[in-house]
């Protein structure tokens, strides 16, 4: 996986952990050791997965570009979500995001972060009728 924003290259992993939530396509956390973490700064705000815990948010500078909470992580997230502890993930509608040399299509809606690749087929929340999902 291949994370990059104005023709920088944000991250680089083979050792992604992979999120499926109901309805949604994965979402992929990258550690932190395979991110350039100087190219992180906190974000404003933050917000609350009832079944991941408190999420933290990132600013990415990179290639001239200022993306405003475009990355998040969990820093402490509950029990089942441990494996995500020490990682970031990245909206793909705000960096461009790469999947085995394939360029992700973001989950549609504002909110979501989930990764789409060709083999991956919704409906997914976040598409025209799914708000009562």
């Amino acid at each position: 996986m291949v994370v990059s924003a104005g023709g920088v290259e944000v991250a680089r992993t083979r050792r992604a952990v992979r999120v499926l939530e109901t309805a949604s396509p994965p979402t992929f956390y990258l550690p932190w050791v395979d991110v350039q973490r100087d190219l992180f700064l906190p974000a404003d705000g933050g917000s609350f997965c009832e079944w991941k815990g408190g999420a933290r948010y990132w600013t990415v500078q990179a290639g001239g570009l200022n993306l405003e909470a475009a990355a998040w992580s969990y820093p402490q997230p509950t029990a089942d979500f441990a494996a995500i502890a020490g990682c970031v993930s990245f909206y793909p509608a705000r960096l461009e995001c790469r999947v085995d040399g394939m360029r992700v299509t973001p989950q549609p809606g504002r909110f979501y972060g989930g990764w789409v690749t060709p083999e991956v087929v919704g409906p997914f929340k976040g598409e025209p009728g799914t708000g009562g999902w």
